[in-house]
C-alpha cells in the first residue's frame, strides 16, 4: 500500500470523551462534508473539509442523535447502535447497525471461573438492529439531516427506519446459509453487517460474517416507504418471494468490512471475520450495481485493487469512501499511536486506486 497523502480528522471534546475518534467504523464523503460513525454510540458525526478540492483536514464537528429522527428499538435511545456503515445517495443518508450479538470479553483482571463465565455470556442490543434513512437538506450551505424534507417535485420525504415484519434478523431466521449463524456472536463468525452501499433503489449490505468455506456474503435490498407509514421502511420482494437477494463473493476467505460505489462497480474493503489483525484488501466487484440475479462473484467479476497495511492489535481499516475520481479515503479502528496527534486529531489515509 502506498499512501498518496494523509488528512486530519478533528473531533470535538465530547467525541473524544466517548472514544468515537478511536472507534471509527464508517465514513462517507458528501461534498465538503464527511459523515462518520463510531461503533460505540448511537450518533452520526459530520466533519467539514478545510479545502473542498483537496482537503488536508476535516473539523467543525456536528453530532446528530439517531433517536432525534427515528424511533430506535432499544428502551434506551442512547444505547449503542453499533453503526457499521454509512451511505449517501440522492436526498438521503443511510446508516446500518451491525445486527450482531456480542460475547463478553475476558479482561486482565478476570481469572478462573469468573473469566470463563464472562466468555460464555452472549447478549444482543436492540439498537444494533437498525437500518435508517435520513433526509438531507442544505442548511447554510452544509448538508444536514432533518426529520422531513420537501423535494423539487413537491414530494415530502420523512426520516424512516426498517422495522416489524421486514426486520433483517427476522427475515434471515429460515435462511439456509445465514439462519444457523444468527445465535452466534459477530466476532465468532456469526451475523455481522459491516458495510452499506446505495445505488438507485438498491441497497447493498456487506457481511463481515459469516464467511462460508471462504465465501463472503452481500445482501441486496429494495427498500421503499409506504405512503400510509412514511416513517417506516419496507422491503420489496424479489422474484423468489424473498425480501432480500444474496450474492457470494470470493474474497479469499475474508469478510466484508465496508462497501463503496464507484460507478457501476462496488469497492469492497475486506478483512478477517475473526479477531485477527489482517490481511486487509480492497477489491472491485465489477458491474455489481447492474446485477439482476443472485451472483457468484469470482474470477474476472472481482479483482484485487489494493493490499492495505495493518498493525499488531491496532490500525484496523474499517471504512472507505471515494475522494475524487481515483482515490479512496480510509479510516482505522483502534488507530496506532502515530495516528493520534497531540492536538486531538486522528490521521486518515488517502490511497490512489490502480488505473
Amino acid at each position: 500500500m502506498t499512501v498518496d497523502y494523509t488528512v486530519r480528522l478533528r473531533f470535538s471534546d465530547d467525541s473524544q470523551a466517548a472514544a468515537t475518534h478511536t472507534n471509527l467504523s464508517a465514513i462517507r464523503l458528501d461534498g465538503r462534508a464527511l459523515w462518520i460513525a463510531g461503533d460505540e454510540t448511537s450518533t452520526v458525526e459530520r466533519l467539514i473539509a478545510d479545502d473542498p478540492d483537496r482537503p488536508t483536514e476535516f473539523g467543525d464537528e456536528a453530532r446528530f442523535r439517531l433517536a432525534d429522527f427515528v424511533d430506535l428499538p432499544g428502551v434506551d435511545a442512547d444505547e449503542e447502535a453499533d453503526v457499521e456503515g454509512l451511505a449517501r445517495n440522492g436526498r438521503f443518508l443511510w446508516a446500518i447497525g451491525s445486527h450482531s450479538l456480542r460475547r463478553k470479553q475476558i479482561k486482565d483482571r478476570h481469572e478462573g471461573q469468573k473469566a470463563l463465565r464472562r466468555l460464555a455470556r452472549v447478549e444482543g442490543q436492540a439498537n444494533r438492529q437498525i437500518l435508517v434513512r435520513l433526509p438531507i437538506a442544505d442548511v447554510d450551505g452544509v448538508p444536514t439531516p432533518v426529520r422531513e424534507v420537501t423535494g423539487d417535485d413537491g414530494q415530502r420525504h420523512q426520516a424512516a427506519a426498517l422495522s416489524g415484519r421486514d426486520d433483517l434478523r427476522r427475515l434471515l431466521r429460515d435462511d439456509e446459509h445465514l439462519g444457523p449463524f444468527l445465535p452466534i456472536p459477530g466476532k465468532d463468525n456469526g451475523l455481522d453487517i459491516e458495510g452499506i452501499a446505495v445505488s438507485g433503489d438498491r441497497v447493498y449490505l456487506g457481511l463481515r460474517g459469516p464467511v462460508l468455506r471462504g465465501w463472503a456474503f452481500v445482501l441486496e435490498l429494495r427498500p421503499y416507504v409506504d405512503e400510509d407509514e412514511p416513517g417506516r421502511l419496507k422491503l420489496r420482494p424479489f422474484e423468489d418471494g424473498r425480501r432480500y437477494r444474496k450474492h457470494v463473493l470470493d474474497l479469499h476467505g475474508l469478510g466484508v468490512r465496508d462497501l463503496c460505489p464507484h460507478g457501476d462497480d462496488l469497492l469492497v474493503l475486506a478483512g478477517p471475520t475473526m479477531d485477527l489483525d489482517g490481511p486487509v484488501r480492497i477489491y472491485r466487484w465489477h458491474d455489481a450495481c447492474r446485477a439482476e440475479i443472485p451472483s457468484i462473484v469470482r474470477d474476472k467479476m472481482i479483482t484485487r485493487e489494493l493490499e492495505l497495511t495493518y498493525g499488531e492489535g491496532d490500525d484496523h481499516a474499517e471504512g472507505l469512501s471515494m475522494i475524487g475520481d481515483d482515490r479512496v479515503l480510509v479510516v482505522y479502528d483502534s488507530p496506532a499511536a502515530v495516528r493520534l496527534t497531540d492536538d486531538g486529531a486522528v490521521i486518515a489515509d488517502v490511497l490512489l486506486l490502480p488505473s
